[in-house]
C-alpha cells in the first residue's frame, strides 16, 4: 500500500487473521474489479475467490506450495503470467528452468551491509545453547529456538527457563488460536521476550532484524530448503548472526540427513540459495514434469540422461522426430572445464555446458563461441578445449566413429 500510495491502485489482504465479514467484502470488491492487487495466504486458492480479469499471479515462497495448488492458480485463466519467487526453489521448479521450460533469473547481490550467517552443525550441546542465548541477550538481541513438536514444545520452553532464569521465553506454534498467535508474535516483535520457542511456523515471512541467534533442535528432521529458509530468519541486519543446527547426540544420521546438514555447513555465503537448491535437486531428484511429484527418481538414471530422454520425448510428441546422433566416447587427457575467474556464477557454467551438449552442428558451436566471447571475453584454454572436444565429437559422429583418443596433440 505504501508503494502504491500515489497510484490509483487498491491493495487488499485476505488470511485467517481477517474477520469473515471483511473477507466477504474484499472478495466481492475483487470480483467486481474494484481491487487491483489481492494479497493472501493459501486462502486465495479457495473457490470463492473469483477475479474479474486476472493477468498476473505472483507466488512468493514458491517452495511452500504443492503442484496441485500451483496448477490451480494457473488454471484461473489460460493466459495468466506467473512469477514464482524463492530463495530455494524445489527440485521440480529448478529442473523446469534448467531444461528450458521456464525462464529463470537470479539475484546474486545481497542487500547492503549484510553479513553471512555463522553456521554450526553438531550434536545437541546444552552448554553451547546456554552460551549462545546468553551472548545474544548480552548484546541486546533476540533469539529463535526451533522445537518442531507441538506436544512437547511447552516442556522445551520450561527447560530453557530453568537453564536461563534471566531470559524471557515465549512460545508460538500454528495450533494456537489466531488471536493468541498474533499477540505472541507482536510481543516478540516489540522486544517483550528474549527467546521465541516455536515450530517451523517461523520459516517464512518474518522480518525481525534484532533477532540474530537461531537454535534448531532436530535439524536432521527438516528439509534442506526448510533449513535454509529458517536460517534466513536471522542475519537480517548488519549484525553478525549465528545459527546452531543440532541433531541428537549418539544417533546415527541417515545419509540424506547427513548430506543436507553438510550442504548447509558448506554454503554459508550470501545468496547461496541457488547452490543449495541445486544440491537439493541432486539429493532428491527432479520430480515429475506432468505429474504431482515435486522430487524423486532422477538419481536412478542421472540428470543428463534424464534431460536427454525428456528432450526426445518432447520432440516426438510435437512431431519433430530427430535423428539421434551416435554418442562418441572421448578419452582426452586435456584440461576442459570452465574456470571460476572466467565465469563466476554456477548457473552460467551449467548453462554453457548444457548448450555445448545440445549443439548439433559446427554452426551452433560457432554461434555459442561468439556469444560467450561477447559476454565474457576471449575463452581461456580449458574452455577452448571444451569447444574443440565438442567439435571433434560432432565430426566423428557423422562418419560413424565410436571412440576418440587424444594423446600428445594427435
Amino acid at each position: 500500500r505504501e508503494r502504491y500510495r500515489d497510484f490509483p491502485v487498491r491493495v487488499e489482504m485476505v488470511s485467517r487473521f481477517r474477520s469473515k465479514a471483511d473477507q466477504k467484502r474484499i472478495l466481492g470488491e475483487f470480483q467486481e474489479g474494484k481491487i487491483e492487487v489481492l494479497i493472501g495466504t493459501h486462502r486465495v486458492l479457495s473457490r470463492d475467490v473469483i477475479p474479474k480479469e486476472l493477468g498476473l499471479v505472483v507466488l512468493d515462497e514458491e517452495q511452500r506450495f504443492g503442484v496441485a495448488q500451483k496448477e490451480l492458480l494457473r488454471s484461473l485463466r489460460l493466459e495468466v503470467d506467473v512469477l514464482a519467487l524463492s530463495a530455494t526453489p524445489i527440485p521440480r521448479t529448478l529442473h523446469m528452468s534448467l531444461s528450458g521450460l521456464r525462464d529463470i533469473s537470479i539475484i546474486e547481490t545481497p542487500p547492503e551491509g549484510r553479513l553471512p550467517v555463522r553456521t554450526t552443525v553438531g550434536e545437541y550441546d546444552e552448554e553451547l545453547v546456554k552460551t549462545a542465548l546468553e551472548r545474544e541477550h548480552a548484546r541486546g538481541g533476540q533469539a529463535f529456538y526451533v522445537h518442531n513438536r507441538v506436544e512437547s514444545i511447552d516442556d522445551a520452553a520450561e527447560r530453557l527457563r530453568q537453564q536461563l532464569p534471566g531470559l524471557r521465553v515465549l512460545v508460538a506454534h500454528g495450533q494456537m488460536s489466531e488471536r493468541e498467535l498474533e499477540e505472541r508474535m507482536h510481543a516478540f516483535l516489540a522486544g517483550d521476550a528474549d527467546v521465541l520457542v516455536s515450530t517451523t511456523i517461523i520459516e517464512s515471512g518474518l522480518d525481525i532484524p534484532q533477532a540474530n541467534t537461531l537454535v534448531v533442535e532436530r535439524a536432521d528432521m527438516l528439509g534442506l530448503a526448510q533449513l535454509y529458509q529458517i536460517r534466513g530468519r536471522v542475519g537480517r541486519s548488519d549484525v553478525m548472526a549465528h545459527a546452531y543446527l543440532f541433531y541428537p547426540d549418539g544417533q546415527e544420521l541417515t545419509p540424506e540427513a547427513r548430506a543436507r546438514l553438510a550442504t548447509l555447513a558448506d554454503h554459508t555465503e550470501l545468496g547461496s540459495g541457488f547452490a543449495i537448491a541445486m544440491r537439493d535437486l541432486e539429493i532428491r531428484g527432479a520430480g515429475d514434469l506432468l505429474g504431482a511429484e515435486q522430487s524423486g527418481h532422477v538419481a536412478a538414471i542421472g540428470f543428463e540422461l534424464y534431460v536427454e530422454l525428456l528432450g526426445e520425448a518432447v520432440a516426438e510428441l510435437s512431431g519433430m522426430r530427430r535423428a539421434v546422433a551416435r554418442p562418441v566416447r572421448v578419452d582426452a587427457q586435456v584440461d576442459a572445464y570452465v574456470p571460476s575467474d572466467y565465469m563466476p556464477a554456477e548457473a552460467q557454467k551449467i548453462d554453457l555446458h548444457r548448450r555445448l551438449a545440445l549443439a548439433e552442428s559446427e554452426d551452433d558451436l560457432r554461434e555459442l563461441r561468439a556469444a560467450t566471447e561477447d559476454r565474457f571475453g576471449p575463452p581461456p584454454e580449458p574452455v577452448e578445449s571444451l569447444f574443440s572436444i565438442q567439435e571433434a565429437k560432432l565430426k566423428l559422429a557423422r562418419i560413424g566413429a565410436d571412440y576418440l583418443v587424444f594423446r600428445g596433440g594427435k
